[in-house]
């Protein structure tokens, strides 16, 4: 075998290869950015539902009777019910929503891009009925359905933990060899829904994150219409962000500023 002829079976194996690994995370895509299986047994049963688009979502009411509503929208392996008792010291003076997306907990339905941003804004009007203002949280994954509710529905503060500017953004730093912006099906794309932000905005980054990189936080803090408020911890990774002490202080002063 000549070695042109040796040379180009080695690149049609690589072509090959490199072919249908792309065609292998185009298809389980899903699965590497949403990890529901972590959070269907949760400790506690839930105590709030609703039906939407086909799905009951379920969850937790924390403080219930307070004029102010929370609504916290978590991280993308996360049982929001481990966080019941944090989100109510940040915000005692709120009643706080804690629901599992779709296909978490015992929510029913499979998660997407476009099925959790859709419950979020159902949730905020079934909330908004009981309640006056409503203040939103939302964390990693959690940062890109918050961004979405606050650009469409009257939020009163938005707070954004570990944040993204776009999912399409961290997912082409992580693998640079995959064509993301045509293969993508749930690219989270904060950063176009900045501008819309005109609340009162806490956006906390950590610094050793390596989930979800400082800049990314950095650069959808630069697309809001006002500076944020902003909360770097610099020994801070990107799942343990919750255990600095002025992470607390911050997110209780922030929720109770009128």
């Amino acid at each position: 075998m000549s070695l042109l002829r040796t040379l180009a079976v080695f690149l049609a194996v690589v072509a090959f290869a490199y072919v249908g690994l792309v065609a292998l995370m185009y298809l389980k895509q899903r699965s590497l950015l949403f990890y529901p299986q972590f959070t269907r047994d949760p400790p506690l049963a839930p105590d709030f539902r609703f039906d939407v688009d086909g799905a009951t979502l379920r969850g937790w009411v924390v403080n219930p009777g307070q004029p102010r509503a929370l609504l916290y929208f978590g991280g993308n392996a996360e049982d929001v019910s481990l966080n019941r008792d944090d989100v109510a010291t940040w915000a005692p003076g709120h009643t706080v929503y804690l629901v599992s997306y779709r296909g978490y907990g015992h929510s029913s339905g499979e998660p997407s891009e476009t099925a959790l941003a859709a419950d979020a804004i159902a949730l905020f009007d079934h909330v908004a009925a009981s309640h006056a203002t409503i203040d939103v949280l939302g964390r990693s994954l959690g940062s890109g359905v918050a961004v979405h509710v606050a650009a469409v529905r009257p939020v009163r503060r938005l707070a954004l933990v570990t944040p993204f500017d776009s999912v399409l953004r961290v997912g082409q730093g992580h693998y640079p060899w995959v064509p993301l912006p045509w293969l993508l099906k749930d690219p989270f794309e904060s950063w176009r829904r900045a501008p819309a932000l005109t609340m009162p905005t806490l956006v906390v980054i950590a610094g050793q994150d390596d989930v979800i990189p400082p800049s990314h936080s950095e650069a959808l803090a630069a697309a809001l219409p006002q500076p944020p408020e902003l909360l770097r911890i610099a020994p801070a990774q990107h799942g343990n962000v919750q255990v600095f002490p002025e992470y607390d202080a911050a997110l209780r002063r922030f929720f109770a500023t009128d």
